[in-house]
């Protein structure tokens, strides 16, 4: 059985990554950063927003809600402060059949 490496997971993301893998505007990052107090990214001496995996699970839960879902910033907010559990199930079943689909769409092209 051959060696599978674990994905490399980043200590940290600047807001351009955070935009790019969200696929919206800098702007929404930091509009949201100052909507949702579950948003703490750290600044680094120069005054750059700097994204934990936790801040970047957080904000993929905003983008879903936002988004996805149709939700008002102040619904996303009381949703997430009353539902945060079932929301981050949610979210992880959806990335699991997502993770899903891109595997078997590289499995029927590599047939």
């Amino acid at each position: 059985m051959p060696y599978k490496e674990k994905p490399v997971e980043k200590l940290f993301y600047t807001i351009g990554e955070v935009s790019k893998i969200l696929n919206v505007p800098v702007s929404t990052v930091r509009f949201w950063e100052n909507q949702f107090e579950i948003l703490k990214p750290r600044k680094n001496k120069k005054g750059n927003r700097l994204f934990m995996p936790e801040d970047l699970k957080n904000l993929k839960m905003i983008h879903y809600l936002l988004k996805e879902k149709g939700m008002t910033i102040a619904g996303a907010r009381k949703h997430l402060s009353e539902k945060l559990d079932e929301t981050e199930y949610k979210l992880a079943i959806r990335e699991t059949l997502l993770n899903i689909k891109e595997l078997l769409i590289n499995l029927r092209n590599n047939i």
